[in-house]
C-alpha cells in the first residue's frame, strides 16, 4: 500500500495505491474509520496504461469531515478484473457498469453488468486504447482553409492521433485530394475545386452580360416615366387648400 497526493494544487486529493486483493478492504476501511469516514461514493473510472494493464480509481468523499480520498489499484491487461464494491456502496453500481462497458473490465459480485451507455448490439470497448475511432478515420482532414489548399502546399500536414490505424489498415476512407495522414493513398481522392485564374495587378475583372450599360461622363440618366421624385400635389393639378375649402362646404 503506498500513500501519495495527486496534483491539482487546491483540489490535490491524497491517494493510495492498494493491490487488487485488499480493494475491498480499503474501500471498507475508508467508509468506517472515524478519521476518514467517508460515507460518499463520488465515482469510479479506469485509466488504460497499455502494457502495464489497467488502473481502477473510485473517488470518496467525507460529508463530515469534508476531504476526499482517491484509492487505485491496477489490474493486468489479460485479467482484467476486481471485486464489486457495490454491497459497500450502491452508488458505485453505473460506474462499475460503465467501467465494463467502456474498458471491459469484469467487477466479481456485481450481478448486473449489461450495457449503459451503448446500444446492445455494438461491439468492443470504445475507451481502450487500441479501440479504432471510426469517427477520426472516416472524417475528412480539416487543416486545409480550401478545398485542395493541401495540394498546393497550404494547410498543416496531420498527425494520425491515437486510435487512428496506418493508411490501408482498416476500411474504406473518402479522404481529400492530396491531404495526408490517415487514409492517404489510392483509396482516397475527392476532387479539388478548378483553381482559380492569375488575376493581373491592376485589371478589374469584366462584369458579365446583361448588367447596367456603362455611363457616359456628363450624361445625366433617363429616369423611368410614371410620377417623379419629389413631385408635389400642385403637379399632379391640385390646389392647395382645395381638399380644406371642399370639407368646408360640404
Amino acid at each position: 500500500m503506498t500513500a501519495t497526493v495527486s496534483g491539482g494544487q487546491a483540489y490535490a486529493r491524497a491517494t493510495v495505491d492498494v493491490p487488487v486483493a485488499r480493494w475491498r478492504d480499503a474501500v471498507r476501511a475508508a467508509r468506517d474509520d472515524t478519521e476518514l469516514a467517508c460515507d460518499f461514493f463520488d465515482w469510479l473510472s479506469a485509466v488504460d496504461e497499455l502494457d502495464s494493464g489497467f488502473d481502477i480509481v473510485a473517488h470518496l468523499w467525507s460529508t463530515r469531515h469534508r476531504h476526499g480520498l482517491l484509492l487505485r489499484t491496477r489490474v493486468p491487461r489479460d485479467r482484467a478484473e476486481v471485486p464489486s464494491v457495490v454491497d459497500l456502496y450502491p452508488g458505485a453500481a453505473w460506474h462499475e457498469r460503465e467501467t465494463y462497458e467502456m474498458f471491459g473490465i469484469g467487477f466479481t459480485g456485481h450481478d448486473s453488468l449489461r450495457p449503459l451507455l451503448l446500444p446492445p448490439e455494438f461491439e468492443g470497448n470504445p475507451l481502450r486504447k487500441e479501440f479504432v475511432l471510426a469517427s477520426r478515420v472516416a472524417k475528412p482532414w480539416p487543416g486545409a482553409k480550401e478545398p485542395g489548399e493541401s495540394e498546393a502546399g497550404g494547410g498543416r500536414r496531420p498527425i494520425r492521433p491515437p486510435g487512428v490505424p496506418a493508411p490501408g489498415e482498416w476500411g474504406t476512407v473518402p479522404t481529400p485530394a492530396g491531404a495526408a495522414g490517415a487514409g492517404e493513398g489510392p483509396r482516397g481522392g475527392a476532387p479539388a475545386r478548378p483553381a482559380r485564374p492569375p488575376r493581373v495587378p491592376g485589371e478589374r475583372p469584366a462584369r458579365p452580360s446583361g448588367e447596367r450599360p456603362p455611363r457616359v461622363p456628363g450624361e445625366r440618366p433617363v429616369r423611368p416615366s410614371g410620377k417623379q421624385p419629389g413631385s408635389s400635389a400642385a403637379d399632379a393639378g391640385e390646389q392647395p387648400g382645395a381638399a380644406a375649402a371642399d370639407g368646408g362646404t360640404s
